[in-house]
């Protein structure tokens, strides 16, 4: 059970492959970020299973789930993903858990079927959109630490990185796993955090929201949390000192205990 089960369904027209940490409790659904496999949250899925039934997804265009040219990548059919998945493997209304562009693709599925989101927990979401600053991770950053990893050169590239180290387990997987990602997907996804409101997207969900952010990298800032809350007061937020975007995997420690105190909140206020 280290990397759980993995299992593949057809939803959304789509093959679509996920991990299973299966434990007695609510379930969740985890919904990574922009180049970050299913795999690499085995370990805040092995976490939860200890009082959860929890699920990580492949997004399209990412780990052994359908990827190519054919592919529409954008965040409209990622949340479409999200809800077919839900339906065809029967797991009924659930919290999902979304990391950076899994947070936005989270928050757009919460609008679109709402009757399969218990609750919604945003991790270190995009706040880019129309008229807003860009988000602050230069996406030439994130395609030369890509097609490294498609030319064979992640662990190298990774030790060269400016940003903060990961544990030597979870930089070894990421090393391994990051060319399964499409570059076409990386293309797609800054292009909707630019031109995608994910404000508006907040304003229409109806589910209990919480926010956890990094405290460093400068992806949510205060102003952006302050706006948030205008939006939905009742949204419990928190920062992790210290630790910057990939916050998951940079302090698990204090990740999991601002993920299990958002979860607690979220159940005793339903």
């Amino acid at each position: 059970m280290k990397f759980g089960t993995g299992k593949v369904v057809r939803a959304n027209g789509i093959r679509q492959h996920y991990l299973h940490f299966p434990g007695v409790g609510p379930r969740v659904l985890i919904v990574p970020g922009i180049v970050s496999p299913a795999i690499l949250w085995s370990h805040v899925g092995r976490w939860l299973m200890s009082d959860h039934d929890c699920f990580v997804l492949d997004v399209r265009g990412r780990g052994l789930s359908e990827s190519g040219p054919h592919l529409d990548y954008g965040l409209d059919a990622c949340a479409e993903d999200v809800a077919a998945f839900i339906r065809e493997t029967h797991i009924g209304s659930t919290t999902l858990i979304g990391h950076s562009m899994g947070a936005r693709i989270a928050l757009r599925m919460s609008t679109k079927a709402p009757e399969l989101v218990r609750a919604l927990v945003l991790v270190d979401p995009p706040t880019s959109g129309p008229g807003r600053r860009r988000y602050p991770i230069p996406i030439a950053r994130t395609l030369s630490l890509l097609q490294a990893a498609h030319r064979g050169e992640a662990a190298e590239a990774l030790r060269s990185s400016i940003a903060a180290p990961w544990p030597e387990d979870l930089q070894r997987l990421r090393a391994e796993w990051l060319s399964t990602c499409d570059e076409r997907a990386v293309y797609a996804a800054y292009e909707d955090f630019h031109s995608q409101d994910m404000f508006a997207d907040l304003a229409r969900t109806a589910c209990p929201v919480s926010l956890i952010c990094a405290g460093e990298g400068g992806v949510v800032s205060d102003a952006d949390i302050e706006e948030m809350r205008h939006l939905r007061p009742d949204m419990e937020a928190s920062r992790l000192a210290g630790a910057g975007h990939q916050l998951q995997a940079e302090n698990f420690a204090g990740f999991s205990e601002l993920l299990g105190a958002a979860l607690r909140h979220q159940y005793s206020s339903n």
